[in-house]
């Protein structure tokens, strides 16, 4: 049987990424993550993405690469990220979070992201530095 799929965005605007401080379960608490959520059935990674940023965010989003790679959570479960375009709304902290922050790329440390988001947060600072202008 193959791991459930929990996906999370790298949701970049203006040259920045959003952190989420998590608010449960008590031992995530107060660390950071990628906002997103558990795939369910019937749906692909994408649509699960613009449902759960939609949830717990309040905003449009729209998917556009996947990060290369997936991260094993706790068992029976894989991590997979998208990097992710806001549509419209402005996010809010409204499931699972009591903050958000908007990280330039050399500000992307100075929050505590739970170990399994690390790799995908590395790769969408690289990418975010990539595309700022020389």
């Amino acid at each position: 049987m193959s791991d459930a799929v929990v996906v999370a965005g790298a949701v970049c605007d203006g040259g920045r990424l959003l952190a989420a401080r998590r608010s449960a379960p008590p031992e995530l608490a107060g660390r950071w993550e990628l906002p997103g959520g558990k795939v369910e059935p019937g749906e692909s990674g994408e649509q699960a993405l613009v449902r759960e940023l939609r949830e717990e965010l309040g905003v449009e989003a729209e998917p556009l690469e996947r990060i290369p790679g997936e991260w094993p959570l706790k068992p029976g479960y894989v991590l997979r990220v998208w990097t992710v375009r806001l549509v419209s709304g402005e996010p809010r902290p409204l499931e699972d979070h009591d903050a958000l922050r908007w990280l330039a790329p050399d500000e992307a440390g100075t929050v505590d992201w739970l170990d399994q988001d690390r790799p995908a947060v590395a790769e969408a600072v690289r990418r975010l530095r990539a595309a700022l202008p020389r």
